[in-house]
């Protein structure tokens, strides 16, 4: 398993646009991905397949919301890497 922490930092946070953006690229990986929003303390408030637009949308992942992107299998390095970049670039809606 390989994970990393980053910070919503799009303005709108991950709304439809963005998040069929993160979905989709999610998608391209034959890992198994797991997005889970953090509190305050950085402690797990609640997790989602990061490869369901319907449940990525319900974590509700507005603008500072701090993440952790986890994933298992033969491409999770580049799944992970990959999705944070996306993340951290403020997925075309900075």
């Amino acid at each position: 398993m390989y994970t990393k922490r980053t910070v919503i930092i799009n303005k709108s946070g991950i709304h439809a646009r963005p998040g069929s953006m993160f979905v989709r690229e999610a998608k391209k990986f034959v890992s198994d991905i797991t997005i889970t929003k953090l509190d305050a303390e950085d402690k797990p408030v609640k997790s989602c397949p990061a490869k369901s637009i319907v449940l990525v949308m319900a974590m509700m992942l507005a603008k500072g919301t701090h993440i952790e992107l986890s994933a298992s299998g033969e491409d999770e390095q580049a799944a992970v890497d990959s999705l944070i970049a996306l993340i951290d670039s403020g997925l075309n809606d900075l």
